[in-house]
């Protein structure tokens, strides 16, 4: 079964975010994802029984069930087009391919991922598409071998270029189809933007690269983005925005979770869930059970081009439910 998860606009109805750096998004998607979950699954519902178990309204109260996907929550693109007209948008999007998902399957999870954009927005099209490979951090390459990288223990072994190449065949059709009108990867240096741009149909227009290791970018990588017209973007994105236990977490039984996913199995162990409903051996009745392995994260941000502002900003991510 595959999970989608959302966190809708995550810009204060009636307000708009102003451009300005900020916390790195991992920390702002999780806390978004775990605000939606609490927006959609009534909340202000949960009380407290007399034996003092928390009861929560149940899941599939406030998600939905459609072949094989479960939506959490529930979507409903009714009331989440732009205000103004598509031409006053620049509309920015990137799609985070993760450690340990299937690489087979990026074809139709990129049109995927791309469409629910599109649906979310009511746009025809999206400005600058821009994707993220598992293993590859800028400030292991040849960028800064002298700094030490705070970016924490290896999440996966960069993958092989022919990979990245059969991905990007899909971000070309999609150039083609005009869906996408400017393509970009992150985390290349020059080594690897070299390799891309020799063999790739549509070269990217875009490289972005972060720089929490480093105080300025390398000449080697500057001179060669400038002779092949490559814009250099810096950003603060985790590679890794979802890892597996992360998922878990939002969507368990602890007091922070959804209540989607029955806790492991524990021998002899018969309780309440926090749907008040009896578990045995560790499970909720009513909740799933399996291996949870993400595998795609989209963001898009909607900037107001003449007044410099997001209006509309959020994510979409996918995992695999597997017995």
């Amino acid at each position: 079964m595959k999970l989608l998860l959302s966190t809708s606009n995550i810009v204060g109805a009636g307000s708009l975010l102003r451009l300005s750096p900020k916390s790195k998004s991992n920390a702002e998607f999780i806390s978004s994802l775990r605000a939606n979950f609490a927006d959609h699954s009534g909340v202000e519902d949960i009380h407290v029984n007399g034996d003092g178990k928390v009861k929560k309204p149940s899941y599939k109260t406030w998600t939905r069930k459609t072949d094989d996907t479960l939506e959490i929550p529930s979507l409903d693109f009714t009331n989440t087009a732009l205000q103004e007209e598509r031409e006053q948008y620049d509309i920015t999007v990137k799609l985070f391919y993760l450690p340990g998902a299937s690489i087979e399957k990026r074809a139709t999870q990129t049109r995927e991922a791309i469409e629910l954009v599109l649906k979310e927005l009511h746009i025809p099209s999206i400005d600058l598409l821009i994707v993220s490979f598992p293993g590859i951090y800028f400030d292991e390459q040849e960028a800064c071998p002298d700094k030490l990288s705070t970016r924490g223990p290896v999440e996966a072994d960069p993958e092989p270029l022919e990979s990245q190449l059969q991905a990007w065949s899909t971000i070309e059709q999609l150039r083609d189809e005009g869906v996408v009108l400017k393509l970009g990867i992150a985390e290349f240096g020059e080594e690897r933007l070299e390799s891309l741009l020799e063999k790739a149909r549509i070269p990217p227009a875009v490289d972005q690269i972060n720089l929490r290791d480093c105080c300025s970018v390398p000449k080697d990588l500057m001179a060669l983005a400038k002779s092949k017209k490559v814009e250099l973007l810096v950003h603060n994105d985790c590679s890794n925005i979802l890892p597996r236990g992360t998922v878990r977490e939002l969507l368990g039984q602890g007091p922070d979770g959804a209540g989607v996913l029955a806790e492991p199995s524990k021998a002899g162990d018969k309780r309440k869930s926090l749907h008040g409903e009896e578990q045995t051996n560790g499970r909720c009745n009513d909740c799933l059970e399996g291996n949870v392995q993400p595998q795609w994260v989209v963001k898009y941000t909607a900037v107001v081009r003449n007044r410099g502002v997001i209006e509309n900003k959020g994510y979409f991510a996918a995992a695999e439910l597997t017995g």
